[in-house]
């Protein structure tokens, strides 16, 4: 999870394993994949926000569980959101 001071992150830490990722100047210094959904209508979660970070270990060992494998592609050019 995410945690800001004056809309720099602060700190970051893996939502299933707990481990603390090292942020410099207000950058996580290592990739995270960060989730974030607005549940509706049609859901028992209807009207609610849920978000979560992984490390990259967590997320291979969570995607590696998938019956349809992560369609991955190779970029050409990467342009950070």
């Amino acid at each position: 999870m995410k945690k800001y001071e004056k809309n720099k992150i602060k700190e970051v830490v893996c939502n299933r394993c707990g481990k603390r990722i090292a942020v410099e100047h207000g950058i996580a210094e290592e990739e995270v994949f960060h989730v974030e959904k607005r549940w509706g209508y049609f859901s028992k979660k209807d009207m609610k926000k849920d978000s979560f970070d992984l490390c990259e270990k967590c997320y291979d060992e969570v995607t590696a569980e998938f019956v349809i494998p992560v369609e991955t592609k190779e970029e050409i050019e990467f342009f950070p959101c």
